[in-house]
């Protein structure tokens, strides 16, 4: 079993980790906030949220399979060598299950909040449906060979594909409707620092094995950093740079602006004389 040949690097990796956790983890509380003190989740992708939610837990067994199951680790290190280590940690494992808690609770504040027309599209419904029959077929396919690598491997590219598509309908929304109010760009920044440290992980590691398996060994962890830091990068330039918030008004809050009237008092009573 391999071990570390550095202590410096290994406290790096650790810390990096949970850093990584932290960030990742307390970025769920900006939205889930803001929605609490409006009311409101107008603003909010649906799809988001919903896709989010099969992400993580496809993550979640992923991240659990291979820090618990020492049957994973024997075929892990069997297809990637001997000495080599398993590339979940125990922030990863702790991530997936925070995640996937917070949300269920923010779908939970969907229901009881104010929706404005929002719904979950069909598109993202079905997407959903269809990647979990997909991996129930992949179960049925490793039974009888035991598997279990490529298993949890077929749940680690679920949550790779979630993790690209997810971002999508919000970035599409922001677009549409110029505007990135209600939805907290607290989440983003601290996304971007829990992927920022999550990959410097991986790359601690690699340095003191002096090898590079765990990136393409653990491909989902891998890109998950990549794709979050990308997206991020584009919610913080429609934030700040395309629709900033004193673009559009006084209000700070979509539905106040969205509820203006179109016409003045004055202007209505000048028409009514005319």
């Amino acid at each position: 079993m391999a071990s570390w040949n550095s202590i410096p690097l290994e406290v790096l990796y650790t810390s990096f980790g949970w850093i990584a956790f932290f960030s990742w983890s307390i970025s769920f509380y900006p939205q889930v906030i803001l929605n609490f003190r409006r009311k409101s989740v107008v603003g909010l992708n649906f799809d988001f949220v919903v896709l989010n939610l099969t992400k993580h837990s496809s993550y979640l067994i992923y991240n659990a399979s291979m820090f618990f199951s020492s049957v994973v680790q024997k075929q892990y290190r069997e297809k990637y060598g001997l000495n080599e280590m398993i590339p979940v940690a125990a922030n990863d494992v702790a991530f997936s299950i925070h995640a996937v808690l917070l949300t269920a609770f923010t779908l939970f504040q969907i229901a009881i909040y104010d929706r404005g027309s929002q719904k979950v599209s069909r598109t993202s419904a079905g997407i959903v449906c269809v990647s979990w029959l997909t991996v129930a077929v992949c179960v049925f396919i490793a039974l009888p060979s035991h598997s279990w690598l490529w298993l949890i491997s077929c749940f680690n590219t679920l949550q790779v594909v979630m993790t690209v598509i997810k971002y999508i309908p919000q970035a599409i929304m922001n677009f549409q409707r110029k505007s990135t109010i209600g939805f907290s760009i607290g989440n983003i920044l601290l996304d971007l620092l829990g992927g920022v440290t999550n990959y410097g992980q991986m790359a601690m590691q690699s340095i003191d094995q002096n090898s590079w398996v765990n990136f393409y060994g653990n491909i989902g962890k891998t890109l998950l950093s990549l794709v979050s830091i990308f997206f991020d990068i584009l919610f913080i330039l429609q934030h700040y740079v395309l629709y900033p918030a004193w673009n559009i008004g006084t209000s700070r809050d979509a539905d106040v602006i969205g509820k203006k009237p179109l016409l003045k008092t004055s202007d209505h009573e000048n028409k009514e004389d005319v």
